[in-house]
C-alpha cells in the first residue's frame, strides 16, 4: 500500500494554497511538470510520474512529504526524478542514459507541440539566452524587492498573476499590467556573504521597485494582477516564482549591463533604464 502523505498550508501564507505539487508546464520544453518547496524554500521541477527505485540511480531519487520535495530517497520502491534530467530542450547529464526511453518520449510531445505552434522554437540551449538578451532583456533578472534582491523566473514583463479566477483557472494577466508603475533598472553592488569565494564582477543590473509604494511592492511580491491585488477572497492556484537571490549559487543570472536597445554615442551604456 503507498504511503499515506499529507499536505500543509504554509505557515507565512496569505492564501489559501497548499504546498503540494502544482502542475504547470516546462517554459523549454512544453512537457508537464510538478512545482515543489525544497526545505530551504526554493523551487524544483519534478516529472509528475514516479518511478521505480531500481531504475533511477540513488544521487538522482527525489522524495515529497507533506508537501516539500526532498532530493533523497523515503525508503519506498518508488521515487520522484527531477525534470531537469529529462527535459528535450537541455543538454542531457551523465546521468540521463539511464532514462533515455523516457527522455525520447518527452522529445517526441514537444516535437508534436512544435509542429502545432504552441510551442516557440528555441535556437539556443536551454539556460544559455539568444545572442544580445543577456544584455536587452534578461531571461531571469535580479528584481529588488522591499529591499531585498528575489530572482525572477522569467522576464519582468512576462510575470504571471497567480491567482485563481471564478472559472478556477490561472488568472493570465501579468503583474506589470497597463497601468502599473514601472521600476527601474540600475546597477547595484554584488555583495557575497562573509567566507565566499570572490565573485567575477563587482556590479549587476537590478529591476528595482524601491521607489514604488509600499502597497505595490507587496503586490509584486504576492505576484498579483492589480485586479486580483484588490480581490482578498480569491485565491492562489500556484505559488509566487520569486527565489531568492544568492550571487553565488545564481551567478550565472548576472548581468553586468543595463538592459538597453544600444549604446549611447560614444559607447557607453546609460546608468538606468526604465522597462
Amino acid at each position: 500500500m503507498p504511503q499515506r502523505r499529507s499536505l500543509r498550508i504554509a505557515p507565512n501564507s496569505a492564501s489559501r494554497l497548499l504546498r503540494c505539487g502544482q502542475t504547470t508546464s516546462c517554459r523549454e520544453c512544453g512537457n508537464p511538470v510538478e512545482c515543489y518547496l525544497r526545505a530551504d524554500d526554493r523551487l524544483v521541477q519534478l516529472h509528475p510520474h514516479e518511478l521505480p527505485v531500481a531504475e533511477v540511480p540513488e544521487s538522482c531519487r527525489w522524495h515529497v512529504s507533506r508537501g516539500i520535495a526532498h532530493p533523497a530517497g523515503d525508503g519506498t520502491s518508488w521515487c520522484r526524478l527531477a525534470h531537469a534530467l529529462l527535459c528535450p530542450a537541455r543538454t542531457a547529464p551523465m546521468a540521463v542514459p539511464h532514462f533515455s526511453g523516457l527522455r525520447r518520449s518527452l522529445a517526441l510531445h514537444t516535437r508534436r507541440l512544435l509542429d502545432a505552434g504552441v510551442l516557440a522554437p528555441s535556437a539556443a540551449p536551454a539556460g544559455s539566452p539568444p545572442p544580445g538578451e543577456a544584455v536587452c532583456r534578461p531571461a531571469r533578472p535580479v528584481v529588488q524587492l522591499l529591499y531585498v534582491h528575489y530572482l525572477a523566473s522569467r522576464p519582468v514583463d512576462e510575470i504571471q498573476c497567480v491567482a485563481q479566477t471564478q472559472r478556477r483557472t490561472r488568472c493570465a494577466a501579468g503583474v506589470l499590467g497597463p497601468g502599473a508603475l514601472h521600476g527601474v533598472w540600475t546597477l547595484m553592488p554584488v555583495s557575497a556573504h562573509h567566507g565566499q569565494l570572490a565573485l567575477p564582477s563587482d556590479v549587476m543590473a537590478v529591476y528595482s521597485l524601491s521607489a514604488l509604494p509600499y502597497q505595490e511592492q507587496l503586490r509584486w511580491r504576492a505576484q498579483r494582477c492589480e485586479q486580483h491585488a484588490a480581490a482578498t477572497a480569491a485565491g492562489d492556484l500556484t505559488v509566487a516564482d520569486w527565489e531568492p537571490f544568492d550571487p553565488l549559487r545564481h551567478h550565472e543570472h548576472i548581468r553586468t549591463r543595463l538592459p538597453s536597445q544600444g549604446r549611447r554615442p560614444g559607447g557607453r551604456a546609460p546608468r538606468q533604464a526604465r522597462s
